[in-house]
């Protein structure tokens, strides 16, 4: 049984099968379902002509659009002789992000395939990539890949919080879980849950150093809190016991060395509402393992959530 009713590759410019590309290809393969593969370009030296000779603009963006049109076709009949149905499409877009919501919406499509293209820290706080805006935004699951060394994945692990007592806190724990199932499923792969508890060694959030006992004890009951929600929530959706993994540790550099060392392929993540400006610069936690962890992500948002466009002028 199809987990997936139809997927869209974002796919790059630079005309070549991208990780992503064979990852598309492979879930579309395995699921039976249609892949849309859509590239959004805009050439800023092109754009830049039109100021002076549009007609001349015009040309250079039609026989710039023509070539890679007539590549993405050639990949698309070679996928096509192999039973997929794909369908294909380029456009001329300055905000990708945009039209990619937009295709989301309107085709409609339940997964977004795209390739991770990593920014410095420093243009991160000046500029919003695609992928930082497609994380926020997105309104379906978002599969960012960084690698496709397996076609299909064959270990999933959902990064959840169980400890989190906010509102709708479980029910996107159980999203998050939900996502790596189906996807796990639909791939034949192992699905693994992982949770990073910062409450090293009896003391929350790594004060062991501190002579206090009354924070080693919170410490102590903080981590017998979250254990005991973990193991409610893997007994929840079937986890088996030797796939569950309870971590000490900060949740971005232990998450990244689990993931590291027991090769993962996928983990899955879950992205909130962005509450301010600053959080905005500093990102979340999901950010932060976007461009560290050693393997592609999954990213889901709350039901029925996507977030508002802060960036629009």
């Amino acid at each position: 049984m199809s987990q997936f009713q139809r997927l869209l590759l974002v796919v790059t410019p630079d005309m070549c099968r991208t990780p992503a590309f064979e990852r598309a290809a492979a879930l579309a393969r395995v699921s039976g379902a249609p892949l849309h593969m859509a590239l959004f370009t805009h050439v800023e030296t092109l754009a830049a002509v039109g100021r002076f000779n549009p007609e001349g603009m015009k040309q250079a963006v039609d026989s710039y659009l023509a070539g890679h049109r007539e590549w993405l076709e050639e990949e698309a009949s070679i996928l096509r002789e192999q039973g997929l149905q794909v369908t294909t499409e380029v456009v001329w877009s300055k905000r990708p992000e945009e039209e990619i919501i937009t295709h989301v919406r309107e085709m409609p499509v339940d997964l977004v395939i795209k390739d991770v293209r990593p920014e410095s820290a420093v243009m991160r706080a000046f500029v919003t990539p695609l992928d930082w805006q497609l994380l926020r935004r997105c309104p379906v699951p978002l599969h960012l890949v960084t690698d496709a060394h397996n076609p299909l994945p064959l270990k999933v692990a959902a990064a959840v919080d169980p400890f989190v007592h906010t509102d709708g806190a479980s029910e996107f724990n159980d999203r998050i879980v939900r996502a790596a199932g189906d996807l796990a499923l639909q791939c034949s792969a192992e699905l693994h849950l992982l949770h990073a508890c910062n409450a090293q060694g009896g003391q929350p959030f790594g004060s062991a150093t501190l002579n206090l006992p009354w924070l080693g004890t919170l410490g102590a009951k903080m981590k017998s809190t979250a254990q005991e929600a973990f193991r409610l929530l893997a007994d929840r959706h079937g986890v088996p016991e030797r796939q569950r993994h309870f971590l000490l540790g900060p949740p971005v550099p232990t998450l990244t060395d689990y993931a590291s060392r027991h090769e993962i392929d996928v983990v899955v993540l879950g992205s909130s509402l962005r509450k301010s400006f600053e959080y905005e610069i500093l990102g979340s936690t999901s950010e932060a393992l976007l461009y560290r962890l050693p393997c592609s992500v999954l990213v889901v948002h709350p039901e029925g959530v996507c977030e508002p466009d802060y960036h629009r002028r």
